[in-house]
């Protein structure tokens, strides 16, 4: 997971200040932040997300819970925009056959430390491949995968346009594609004054896929039709929309309000399926 949040900016940047302004291009803008933040992102973040490494989203819902992967035993898998692998290797531990891909070498850098301390518990096994590449720009076969999944990860920082036609030609025929991403209701609710999501709508839904911020990432939120539009171009069929909930007394290292996320979804995961 490298955030939202996930999932490769940090999780609390989804109850940031959105901004027009960024020179560079969102992938190099991103890339260039979590060589930065990688370290940082990781020590605060790091310990949470390998006590519970196969779950999903700032409240680290289980994946026994949603269901949403099933059985990965005997397939090939890709993290798409693993950051520290830590769901790459719960699931490699499942007999998945996986493949971590990151743009940050930075990010991979702490996969690779924690790749090589869980096979050398494990005492056997196959190594982790950690790929260091554009997730618009992979550098694998076509049809390579049977399931493409990311927490926080490719899908929310470069442009769906790019990679949704990426994973298809990644996907066997048949193939998932399952992420979770930041819905776009804490984007427009957020108030500057308290660095919080709230209760009021106080910008347009419409008209924006970019939003960013000088120091943080620069994530694509799309509407709800506009991402049906761009599946259904990329060749995906809907296989169903999981929209998180704060469990009860949930408690995160993000920063994120456990009350605001009990009430409105501020984290879904799509599942498709390539037709």
């Amino acid at each position: 997971m490298s955030a939202p949040a996930g999932s490769s900016g940090d999780h609390s940047s989804a109850e940031h200040s959105p901004s027009p302004e960024h020179s560079l291009s969102p992938e190099q803008h991103n890339r260039e932040f979590w060589d930065d933040d990688a370290d940082d992102y990781q020590a605060a973040h790091g310990a949470a997300l390998r006590r519970t490494p196969d779950a999903w989203g700032v409240w680290r819902v289980p994946e026994a819970d949603v269901r949403v992967l099933g059985d990965v035993a005997g397939l090939d898998v890709l993290e798409y925009g693993c950051g520290a692998a830590q769901w790459s290797i719960a699931l490699a531990g499942q007999r998945a056959r996986v493949v971590g891909l990151d743009q940050s070498t930075s990010q991979l850098a702490h996969a690779a430390k924690l790749a090589h301390a869980a096979r050398a518990s494990a005492d056997a096994g196959r190594a982790l491949p950690l790929v260091c590449a554009s997730g618009t720009q992979s550098p694998f076969a076509a049809a390579s995968f049977d399931l493409v999944f990311c927490d926080h990860g490719v899908m929310s920082f470069c442009d769906p346009d790019a990679t949704l036609p990426e994973v298809a030609r990644l996907l066997r025929p048949g193939g998932r594609l399952v992420f979770s991403h930041t819905t776009p209701w804490p984007y427009v609710t957020y108030r500057h004054r308290t660095d919080r999501a709230t209760r009021r709508l106080r910008r347009s839904y419409f008209g924006r896929r970019e939003w960013a911020e000088a120091d943080g990432t620069v994530d694509f939120v799309l509407t709800m039709g506009e991402w049906v539009r761009a599946f259904r171009a990329a060749g995906f069929v809907i296989d169903d929309l999981v929209e998180l909930r704060a469990p009860k007394g949930a408690t995160t290292t993000f920063g994120w309000d456990a009350g605001w996320a009990r009430r409105w979804p501020a984290e879904q995961i799509w599942l498709l399926r390539l037709g």
